[in-house]
């Protein structure tokens, strides 16, 4: 069997997940991981006594790794600012691309690597959605587009089942920092719920938020949002997170014409109505009339292979031109909304798309000139001093 020879950039958290998938797990059979690069020397020496392999080659500099003719595909796992950096260095030396989430930080250094990656349409370029991967999410989708049940009326998601005590705050200097997260959780516990959200119920043209940065730990960036969205058929959506309840919910509810979904608990739920529900309200001659429904719990695959798919279908897609779990391009829309929220709370108004990019740049700038952490972020990228390690 033919492996791609893969490298890694960063091994902090995800990072060293993905390690230690192609080599000691040995669950992504046509991956040969032969480098790693990492900035921090401590982390760089952690790694090299976790098992990765005798063949695998060290580097302290994630240049000098791509320029090494070692690899012929690349996982990118460091800090949000240089994703689409060395998303972009790895396209410009034919090395296929895999990148953790989020696509980046802002929308402008997203639409300039998804450029590059219009110029090479041979590089397989992948974004680690790997929630895409859960059949849950998958028959929710699968439902919801098929037409069978009418137009999406609203959408509710609660997510704040995110706590985080200070104490993950304080284990890196560029947690929950502008300079060096460029956001809280929007940006680094939310991307795949964004993604998701969007990628089952569309892109919605207005967000208004109420963001909270700092409300329940001593950072500076959101650790509590409630947004609400207009979509372009009217139906509107409430998406509310939070890193800071001692118990927090899971829910996902999607309101239709004729059905109710939700995800709850691993488990999808349908309650399909006996007519739709604008033809139920004007035909029902009954003042507290109500729908007759029922409720199913909707059948699924089963399967979840999370990061691992992702990997795999990569491999098939590098290999035997397979289909992508997320093509890498589809980054930017998790990104967009964020974007929007952050920038809602900066103005204190709802904003419109398309998203007034430069806008929100100017804005986000402001904010790491006065953060804590005194990183460069320079016009477009990163400064790539910061380690590499370190992700979720």
């Amino acid at each position: 069997m033919k492996k791609i020879r893969v490298g890694i950039i960063g091994v902090g958290n995800m990072g060293s997940n993905h390690a230690r998938n192609i080599t000691i797990e040995k669950a992504c059979p046509e991956l040969e991981l032969v480098a790693v690069a990492d900035n921090n020397p401590d982390r760089l020496a952690w790694a090299k006594q976790q098992g990765y392999g005798e063949n695998v080659a060290w580097f302290d500099d994630a240049t000098a790794m791509l320029d090494s003719g070692l690899l012929e595909a690349c996982i990118i796992a460091i800090p949000h600012y240089d994703h689409p950096r060395y998303a972009i260095a790895c396209m410009q030396r034919g090395i296929h691309v895999m990148v953790e989430k989020p696509a980046g930080v802002y929308t402008k250094q997203i639409r300039e690597m998804n450029e590059v990656a219009d110029q090479h349409p041979e590089i397989k370029f992948g974004m680690m959605f790997n929630q895409r991967t859960n059949c849950v999410y998958r028959k929710m989708r699968e439902l919801v587009q098929s037409g069978k049940y009418g137009e999406i009326r609203r959408t509710n998601w609660l997510i704040t089942d995110w706590y985080r005590p200070q104490a993950y705050y304080n284990s890196g200097g560029w947690r929950a920092t502008w300079s060096g997260e460029g956001g809280g959780v929007l940006l680094n516990q939310c991307p795949h719920q964004l993604d998701l959200w969007q990628w089952i119920c569309g892109m919605p043209v207005k967000v208004q938020a109420h963001v909270h940065f700092g409300k329940w730990h001593d950072i500076e960036v959101e650790d509590d949002v409630t947004a609400y969205v207009e979509y372009p058929n009217g139906a509107t959506g409430v998406f509310i997170t939070s890193t800071g309840d001692g118990r927090g919910t899971n829910r996902f509810e999607i309101q239709m014409d004729k059905a109710k979904f939700v995800v709850e608990n691993d488990t999808l739920t349908m309650w399909e109505f006996e007519v739709d529900e604008p033809t139920f309200s004007k035909n029902c001659e009954e003042p507290f009339g109500c729908l007759k429904t029922t409720m199913i719990a909707v059948e699924t695959d089963g399967q979840n292979p999370q990061h691992v798919g992702v990997l795999n279908a990569w491999a098939n897609a590098i290999l035997h031109e397979g289909k992508l779990v997320a093509d890498g391009r589809e980054g930017i829309n998790g990104v967009i909304l964020s974007n929007a929220m952050h920038l809602s709370a900066f103005l204190d108004k709802g904003v419109a798309f398309p998203l007034d990019e430069e806008l929100y740049y100017n804005e986000l700038m402001k904010r790491v000139a006065t953060s804590r952490r005194k990183t460069e972020v320079k016009t477009v990228f990163a400064d790539t001093r910061g380690t590499y390690g370190g992700n979720n």
